[in-house]
């Protein structure tokens, strides 16, 4: 009984949910979509303004939601599921080292520009507050909500009542924070607020299925969505790896063409 117990355990632990895989793997696809026509752009093949055209920068904004929000359902599963801090602090250990890498590709190719808090720096530290407030239950609701109000609250207190406090919060010590009268210049920027909140409501949502809905996590998948949960799967090597291809084979276009 004793070995049963403990295979079923072990089964408990190591199961996943496709359909979370899948949701992952849809943003990933959207997203080099979205980088693909981006670096046409900034090759010159098609130019577009990706920092004030509202056609890209609503994209941009559910792009980054979504995986947000996925990446606290993989937290509601993670801690319904028993996983301890070593092999969250593995997979913490991973994001952080890619986040820094990004950093000095991103200086190497946009020295004025880099992205010094994007979306995976934001990651790893909303992660970890994920991880840590996972035990609030419905109260991530609420936390939510004020994460995603915070950051409209703190624009208004920094240019009238506080607006001396404003170059430091707008500098690169605390700008990670997202409380800030005017976002930086930087090719990639997701701060802590706004974006915790999403977390957060992914995490909140992710243990509400799990309570009343788990079915819904479970679903069979067809063939195209099973694809793309086994993409969602090794999200981050993709991640990491699909600008360099992209970039890499327009520069052979471009050395082609003669450009």
């Amino acid at each position: 009984m004793s070995k049963l117990s403990h295979t079923s355990n072990l089964a408990r632990t190591d199961a996943r949910y496709d359909t979370v895989d899948a949701l992952r793997g849809f943003a990933m696809v959207w997203m080099t979509v979205f980088h693909f026509c981006f670096d046409l752009s900034h090759f010159g093949y098609w130019p577009q303004d990706f920092r004030h055209d509202a056609f890209w920068t609503v994209q941009r904004t559910a792009i980054v939601s979504l995986f947000l929000f996925c990446a606290g359902l993989g937290q509601a599963l993670a801690w319904h599921q028993g996983q301890g801090w070593g092999r969250f602090g593995r997979r913490w250990g991973q994001i952080a080292g890619c986040a820094l890498l990004v950093s000095v590709g991103s200086w190497l190719m946009f020295p004025r520009s880099y992205i010094h808090f994007g979306v995976l720096h934001g990651m790893a530290v909303m992660l970890l507050l994920a991880r840590l407030t996972a035990p609030w239950g419905r109260w991530l609701w609420l936390t939510g909500a004020v994460a995603l109000v915070l950051p409209w609250v703190a624009r208004w207190a920094l240019s009238e009542p506080l607006a001396s406090w404003a170059p430091w919060f707008n500098g690169k010590g605390l700008n990670w924070l997202g409380l800030v009268a005017r976002k930086p210049y930087t090719e990639d920027y997701v701060p802590v607020f706004p974006w915790l909140g999403v977390m957060w409501w992914g995490l909140a949502s992710g243990q509400w299925l799990l309570r009343h809905r788990r079915s819904a996590l479970q679903q069979p998948l067809g063939v195209v969505l099973s694809r793309l949960a086994l993409l969602g799967r090794w999200s981050l090597s993709y991640y990491m790896l699909h600008q360099p291809v992209m970039i890499g084979s327009l520069l052979f276009v471009g050395w082609v063409l003669g450009r």
